[in-house]
C-alpha cells in the first residue's frame, strides 16, 4: 500500500468550557480487560463508524455520547470524521495546535497496519450502572512497514467519573517508519491543552505492562470522602483524622492540617487540634490544607447493616485496611470503593461468587493460601495467570471456564494457566515473602537479571515508597507503611513485574 503524504484534515471545533483545567496523570498497577464487540471499519489509516457510548462521558468539560475509533490507536470525539482517513504522520509533541489529531484520547497513537490475521480492534462494556467501564482493545496490531512488530494496549473510560485509563500491555517500536513516533496522552479540541504519560510523549519508545490513569483535577484534588459505619444509630461518630492525613500525604502526614471552615483553612487559623473528631451533622464537610492545596473532606455515616453493592460481603467487612474509612478501600483501583463495588478485585468474577466461606465457616476461601482472600485476589489459584485472563471462552465470566472438565473453574485450578502462546518470562520467577509481612519484604528472584527499581503503591494509587539501587534489590523495609494491601512494581531489564502484598 502506498501512503499519501498529503491529507485533508477536517477539524470540528468544539467549545472547551471556560475554567476547565488539564488532566492529571499517574501510574497505576497493570491490569487488562476483555472486550468482544468488533469495531466497524478496521482498514489501514481509517476511523470507525460512530459508536454509541453506554453512558455520557465528560472530556475537557464537554459531555459526549458517541465516539469514533481510529485504527492508529486513539479514540476521537469528533464523530463527523467517522469512516474518514486517520492521520498517521506526525512529529509534534502534545500539546500543539499543529498536532494532526484533536479532541482525542491518544491511547497509543502511532502508525499501525492491522490488515493481518493476527490483530484486531474490539470494544465492550464491563460492570453495572452507574460504575460501568467502556473498553477499547487493540490486540496484536502490526506496525506499518514492520509487519513483525506489534502493539497491544487498551483504553478504559469510567462512568460517573472523568477518569481514563490506558493499559500498555506490550508496545513495540518501528524506527524505520515515521521515526517510530508514538504518544500516549490526551489532547483537547484546539490542541492548546494536553497531557502525556511520563516518557510517553512523541518519540520512539517501547512499553510493557504499564498502566496510566488520567483524571480531572476535581478527582485528584477535590473532595476526600471519609465514610464510617453508624455504630450507635445516632448519625454521630468519632473520626480519626489521622486517616485523612495519612491518605492525603502518605510520606509526611503532618503536612496536612484540618479545619472546620473554608475560611479558616484559607487563612490557616483555628485548626482542629483533637484529631479524634466527632461530627456535628451527617454529612459534614471540613477542610484539609497542605502542600499548597485546600481540599474538602466529607465526613459521612452510613448504615452498615445495608449491603450497598449486594455482594454478600458485609459493609463493615469491606474496610480492608482496617482504618475505619470505607471510602479509601478500592482494591482494583477502578475509582469505586469496595463497599459499592461488586467486583472488588476487578478480575471479572463478581465478589458474591468469590466470597465463599469454607466448610468450617470460620475462614474465607483463599485458594492459593497467599493470605489474600479470593474476593480481593486477582490471581485466585496462584498459577501466575490473572483471573480475568482465565476467561478462555471470552464471554466476560471466568466462572464458567473448565477446560479439564474436572468441576473446578479454571481460575481456581492451578493446573490450568494461560493458553497464550506468548510467555511472560517473569511469571513464577519473582516472589515476595513473607506475605503478609509486618516489617521486611524479601524478594526472591530466580531470573538472571537484577532488580534495580521497586515502587510500592497504596490501593488508592499513591506512590508510597520507591527504592533504586545499582545492585539487585533483595529486600525492602515496609515497617513505616500503614496496614493494608499494596501493589508493587519491580523493574527488571526495562520490563515490569507487578505483584502485591499485605502489610500487617
Amino acid at each position: 500500500m502506498i501512503k499519501n503524504y498529503f491529507f485533508a484534515l477536517i477539524l470540528l471545533v468544539i467549545f472547551d468550557a471556560t475554567g476547565q483545567n488539564n488532566y492529571s496523570v499517574s501510574s497505576i498497577p497493570f491490569q487488562q480487560y476483555t472486550a468482544t464487540l468488533p469495531v466497524v471499519g478496521t482498514q489501514d489509516d481509517t476511523n470507525s463508524s460512530v459508536i454509541d457510548l453506554p453512558f455520557p462521558f465528560d472530556f475537557y468539560g464537554v459531555t459526549y455520547n458517541q465516539i469514533i475509533v481510529s485504527t492508529n490507536g486513539y479514540i476521537d470525539f469528533r464523530t463527523s470524521l467517522a469512516n474518514a482517513m486517520s492521520p498517521w504522520s506526525f512529529n509534534q509533541s502534545v500539546p500543539s495546535t499543529s498536532f494532526p489529531v484533536m479532541n482525542s484520547i491518544l491511547g497509543c497513537y502511532h502508525d499501525m497496519f492491522n490488515n493481518n490475521s493476527l490483530g484486531y480492534i474490539t470494544y465492550g462494556v464491563y460492570g453495572t450502572a452507574p460504575y460501568r467501564k467502556f473498553i477499547v482493545v487493540y490486540n496484536n496490531n502490526a506496525h506499518f512497514s514492520c509487519s513483525t512488530t506489534f502493539s497491544t494496549f487498551q483504553i478504559i473510560l469510567y462512568e460517573s467519573q472523568s477518569i481514563i485509563d490506558v493499559q500498555l500491555i506490550d508496545k513495540g517500536v518501528c524506527t524505520t517508519w515515521n521515526s517510530g513516533n508514538a504518544v500516549t496522552g490526551l489532547i483537547n479540541a484546539t490542541g492548546t491543552i494536553g497531557v502525556t504519560a511520563p516518557g510517553r510523549n512523541t518519540g520512539a519508545w517501547t512499553a510493557f505492562h504499564e498502566g496510566w490513569r488520567f483524571g480531572r483535577p476535581s478527582y485528584y484534588s477535590g473532595t476526600y470522602a471519609f465514610v464510617k459505619c453508624d455504630t450507635n444509630n445516632t448519625g454521630l461518630e468519632q473520626f480519626n483524622l489521622q486517616v485523612v492525613q495519612n491518605d492525603l500525604s502518605p510520606i509526611n502526614p503532618s503536612n496536612i492540617t484540618l479545619y472546620e471552615t473554608l475560611s479558616d483553612a484559607q487563612t490557616q487559623s483555628n485548626p482542629i487540634t483533637n484529631l479524634m473528631y466527632t461530627n456535628t451533622s451527617n454529612p459534614q464537610t471540613i477542610y484539609a490544607s497542605g502542600n499548597g492545596v485546600v481540599k474538602e473532606v466529607k465526613l459521612s455515616i452510613v448504615d452498615c447493616a445495608v449491603d450497598y453493592d449486594n455482594d454478600t460481603v458485609s459493609t463493615s467487612s469491606e474496610d480492608v485496611n482496617n482504618d475505619t474509612n470505607l471510602a479509601n478501600d478500592d482494591t482494583d483501583m477502578d475509582g469505586i470503593p469496595n463497599y459499592l463495588d461488586n467486583d472488588d478485585d476487578g478480575d471479572l468474577v463478581l465478589t458474591n461468587v468469590e466470597y465463599v466461606f469454607s466448610k468450617n465457616a470460620t475462614t474465607i476461601v483463599d485458594t492459593d493460601s497467599d493470605g489474600i482472600p479470593n474476593y480481593l485476589d486477582n490471581d485466585d489459584d496462584g498459577d501466575g495467570t490473572l483471573t480475568f485472563k482465565e476467561d478462555y471462552n471470552a464471554n466476560g465470566n471466568p466462572s464458567d471456564d473448565d477446560i479439564n472438565s474436572n468441576g473446578i473453574p479454571d481460575y481456581l485450578d492451578p493446573t490450568v494457566s494461560s493458553l497464550s502462546t506468548q510467555t511472560n518470562l517473569f511469571e513464577n520467577s519473582i516472589a515476595l515473602f513473607p506475605n503478609p509481612t509486618s516489617d521486611i519484604l524479601n524478594i526472591e528472584n530466580s531470573t538472571a537479571s537484577d532488580i534495580k527499581d521497586v515502587a510500592i503503591y497504596s490501593i488508592s494509587g499513591a506512590l508510597v515508597k520507591e527504592v533504586k539501587s545499582v545492585d539487585t534489590i533483595q529486600s525492602i523495609s515496609v515497617s513505616e507503611l500503614h496496614s493494608g494491601i499494596y501493589f508493587v512494581k519491580l523493574l527488571v531489564n526495562d520490563e515490569v513485574k507487578n505483584s502485591k502484598f499485605i502489610k500487617k
